[in-house]
């Protein structure tokens, strides 16, 4: 199972990977229309749509490799047993906004796609599409959180960062 999920965590980051490509492109194809003076309808849009999939796609592998900001200064001065309460106190309230975030991200995709609404931008994109990448990735990193939770409850949880990760700032 562990495999099979750092395979997922790692299929969304290279995914993310892509769409930051994608951003760039659409973004040289905008610059490049106005340079020499041709014109590809949407490029603005596509650029933020590959932007927006790029940041939700990366939740999941981010979370996983520890790089989300965390902020420990509570839980460096506090006893051993009040830090784990309070560890598994904010992964469980993470977990539960994961699980709504991921709920309504697919309900908001599901509903564009039924109600046919399509981006005011003059590409007339159906909004589902991009939609889409902001359902799978906030869907992904609602695994991965739960995954962190079980984890931790296990006390399986990594002391410190993760593998890849960088030790956090302190200030004393």
């Amino acid at each position: 199972m562990r495999r099979w999920l750092d395979r997922l965590y790692n299929a969304a980051g290279v995914l993310a990977a892509f769409f930051m490509v994608a951003t760039l492109a659409w973004v040289l194809v905008g610059i490049a229309g106005r340079t020499f003076h041709f014109y590809v309808r949407g490029t603005d849009a596509y650029a933020g749509y590959s932007m927006a999939a790029a940041g939700f796609l990366a939740l999941a592998y981010t979370l996983r490799k520890g790089e989300h900001i965390r902020v420990t200064l509570l839980l460096q001065h506090s006893g051993r047993m009040t830090s784990r309460a309070l560890e598994i106190w904010s992964h469980a309230v993470g977990v539960l906004i994961t699980a709504l975030l991921a709920f309504y991200s697919a309900k908001l995709a599901w509903q564009s796609y039924t109600f046919h609404d399509v981006s005011t931008g003059n590409d007339a994109t159906p909004l589902w599409i991009p939609q889409i990448s902001m359902a799978l990735g906030t869907a992904v990193l609602f695994v991965a959180m739960t995954d962190e939770f079980i984890r931790l409850l296990l006390r399986r949880r990594l002391d410190g960062p993760r593998e890849g990760a960088q030790e956090p700032l302190r200030m004393e």
